[in-house]
C-alpha cells in the first residue's frame, strides 16, 4: 500500500505583519504543506490585501491566555514572532508583552496540542561580554547583557523557554537567533533596529540619496552581520515544517560588513577607526550610571560595546538553510532607491 500523505499543516502566527511576518507568511501561503494559517495582533488587518488568502486574522493580545488558547485551536505548529523593542510604552507594560506574552504563547500551543512551537530569539541573547568569541556556536552560553533590556529579555526568555519544554517534551522547541534583520519592510520596523535607531538611520538614508557628491563618514572597523528577511523567513519555515532537529540555530547572511563597508554603499566616504576605539567608547559609556530619567533607548549603546558574530554552520548542516542574499545584498534590499 502506498504511505499515508501526510496531514497539512495548520500554523498560527502572532505579530504576522512585522518585519519577520513579511518574511514568513508569503511562503508559508505558497508552500503546498500548509493548509491553514491563523494571523493572531492586537490591530486588526486585512490579510487578503496582501495576497494571504489562506491566514484567518484573529484579533488578540499576548497577554490574553484565553485569547491565545482559542486562537490556537487545531494549531499543529505555533510561530511567536510578537515582541515589542521600545516605543512610549513602560519597562512593565513591555515586560509583561515580551516575557509574559511569550510564556503565555508557549503554554498556550501546549494546551492547544501543537507538536511544535518556534521562537524568533536574537544574537543579543548572547549578550555582549568582553569573552563572547568572534564566531559564536549554539553552544555558547545564551547570558543577559549588563544594561540593554531588549537583550537581557532575550536570554532569559531563552531559559524560561527550555524550563517550559522540560515540562512539555511533545511541543519542539524551536529558537532562531538572526542579527540585524533588513530587507524592504525592515526600515523603520519594529524588529530591525530600536525605534529611535531606526527613524534617524532612515532619514539619514533618505538625505543621503539626494546629495549629488560623497561626504565624509568617520566610521569604525567594528564587524556586522546582516540578514534579509527573506532570509529568515526561510529559516522560520524550515522549522515550522520540522526540516531538522528542535534547538537553536544562529542565522546570518554570508559576509561580515564594518562601518566603513556600510558607509559606502550608503555614498558616504569612509575615514575609518580602529574598533577597539569604538569598543571602549562604548563599553565606557555603558558602564556609566544612568539617572532614573535616562530614555531607553540610551541603553543601546551597550550592543556596540563588543562584536557580535555569529558561525551559521549549524542551520545550514541540520535545517538544510542557506541564505539566498549576502549581508551586503540585505543591506542593498534596503536602501531607498534613487527612481523618483
Amino acid at each position: 500500500m502506498p504511505p499515508a500523505p501526510r496531514k497539512r499543516l495548520t500554523v498560527a502566527v502572532t505579530g504576522p505583519t512585522g518585519t519577520f511576518g513579511f518574511g514568513l507568511v508569503p511562503l508559508l501561503q505558497s508552500d503546498r504543506r500548509v493548509a491553514h494559517i491563523v494571523g493572531i495582533a492586537r490591530r486588526p488587518f486585512d490579510p487578503a490585501a496582501q495576497g494571504w488568502t489562506k491566514m484567518e486574522y484573529r484579533r488578540g493580545d499576548v497577554r490574553d491566555t484565553e485569547a491565545l488558547k482559542d486562537a490556537f485551536q487545531g494549531a499543529d505548529v505555533v510561530v511567536h514572532l510578537a515582541f515589542m523593542i521600545t516605543g512610549n510604552a513602560s519597562r512593565s507594560t513591555i515586560r509583561a508583552i515580551n516575557v509574559e506574552g511569550t510564556l503565555n504563547a508557549y503554554r498556550a500551543a501546549a494546551a492547544a496540542g501543537a507538536r511544535r512551537f518556534v521562537y524568533a530569539s536574537s544574537v543579543a541573547a548572547y549578550g555582549f561580554h568582553s569573552d563572547n568569541p568572534v564566531g559564536m556556536k549554539e553552544d555558547w552560553p545564551v547570558r543577559p547583557a549588563a544594561h540593554l533590556f531588549y537583550a537581557q529579555e532575550k536570554a532569559e526568555l531563552e531559559q524560561l523557554l527550555r524550563d517550559e519544554s522540560e515540562q512539555h517534551p511533545e511541543l519542539d522547541l524551536y529558537l532562531l537567533r538572526p542579527p540585524i534583520v533588513l530587507g524592504p519592510h525592515a526600515m523603520g520596523a519594529k524588529d530591525a533596529l530600536p525605534g529611535p535607531v531606526a527613524a534617524v538611520g532612515k532619514r539619514l538614508l533618505e538625505v543621503v540619496g539626494r546629495l549629488p557628491v560623497p561626504i565624509l563618514a568617520v566610521t569604525p572597523d567594528a564587524p556586522v552581520q546582516f540578514i534579509h528577511e527573506d532570509d529568515v523567513g526561510q529559516a522560520l519555515l524550515k522549522c515550522v515544517v520540522g526540516a531538522g532537529p528542535p534547538g537553536a540555530y544562529n542565522i546570518a547572511g554570508d559576509g561580515v560588513l564594518t562601518g566603513s563597508d556600510i558607509a559606502r554603499e550608503l555614498g558616504l566616504k569612509p575615514i575609518s577607526i580602529p574598533a577597539r576605539a569604538l569598543y571602549a567608547a562604548a563599553g565606557a559609556a555603558a558602564s556609566l550610571p544612568k539617572p532614573s530619567f535616562t530614555p531607553p533607548a540610551v541603553d543601546w549603546v551597550e550592543a556596540i560595546s563588543h562584536p557580535a558574530i555569529m558561525d551559521t554552520s549549524k542551520a545550514r548542516r541540520e535545517l538544510g538553510w542557506s541564505p539566498k542574499y549576502s549581508a551586503v545584498e540585505a543591506l542593498r534590499a534596503t536602501l531607498p532607491t534613487n527612481d523618483n
